[in-house]
């Protein structure tokens, strides 16, 4: 891998960072320091997730809002339809408005109580294609919604996997944001599937830099995302080493970027877990 940039990486580059809304005011200081390490690479949006269940829905608004404020970079307000009605779905839709907030993450999202079954609210909108619907009715948000090269989970195939995928940009979502994965072909494989089911819209492939080893791996159990075992092995023995993890972590995500790039990815999605030095790292390698 060359570390001059500009000798082998096409432009231009886009970048967004997901961010989620701190629970202590320690965390909190750590978010705004990543905000502000990570805010002069110009990305094209940041996001800021929603908890299970609507858990962190005043915290999202805040961190949100927030944002909006003290940035100049577009912000992006994450927004579920799991146990609430579409009342108060849309109650938050217009504060997002409200507060400037002119792009909506659109997920169904997790139930509260983790492993528990799906089930719409009675009141409430019944999967992501139907927010996405409604939330044109209330105003000309620019939407994102979710997609899954390894499938989602509670998906009965990949196909009808795909076939819900469709479904959201069909209602008017402006692109889809994958879940992250830990080998180019994994996602390449996904956007071919993706166009011949007749998916025309942007797909950004979601990247997640290992900085904590067992959260990692306990987040791909979760969403079901393969972690392959060369990887495994890389980072074994790592867990009390943060200097050379850390070199493994950059390393990893750099060329798993360098490889979609050279397949015309041009637009990165990176999970931060509110940490700024490994997603920092790789946008610099990457030419940001």
């Amino acid at each position: 891998m060359s570390l001059n940039p500009s000798a082998d990486t096409p432009s231009p580059l886009g970048m967004s960072f997901e961010f989620f809304p701190p629970r202590t005011d320690r965390m909190a200081e750590t978010l705004r320091q990543t905000v502000a390490s990570l805010v002069p690479l110009a990305p094209r949006f940041m996001s800021v997730t929603y908890g299970a269940g609507g858990s962190t829905r005043d915290r999202t608004l805040d961190i949100v809002a927030s944002l909006v404020r003290e940035t100049t970079v577009p912000v992006a307000g994450h927004l579920t339809c799991v146990d609430a009605s579409r009342d108060q779905v849309d109650a938050v839709a217009r504060a997002y408005w409200d507060a400037g907030v002119r792009h909506i993450v659109a997920l169904r999202g997790d139930p509260a109580e983790a492993g528990a079954a799906y089930v719409p609210h009675p009141d409430g909108y019944a999967n992501a294609a139907a927010l996405v619907a409604g939330l044109h009715r209330i105003a000309p948000f620019e939407i994102s919604v979710a997609a899954y090269p390894e499938t989602h989970p509670a998906a009965v195939s990949a196909a009808a996997d795909l076939d819900n995928l469709k479904a959201k940009i069909d209602a008017g979502a402006t692109r889809a944001i994958t879940q992250f994965f830990f080998e180019s072909e994994t996602f390449l494989r996904f956007r071919d599937h993706a166009a011949s089911a007749g998916i025309t819209a942007e797909i950004v492939p979601g990247i997640l830099p290992v900085g904590n080893i067992a959260q990692a791996y306990r987040f791909a159990d979760m969403c079901g995302a393969r972690v392959p075992d060369w990887m495994r092995r890389l980072f074994d023995g790592l867990d009390d080493q943060p200097g050379a993890r850390a070199i493994v972590t950059t390393t990893v995500a750099t060329e798993l970027c360098r490889r979609l790039r050279e397949e015309g990815v041009d637009h990165f999605h990176i999970y931060t877990l509110n940490r700024a030095d490994a997603s920092l790292a790789l946008c610099r390698l990457l030419g940001r």
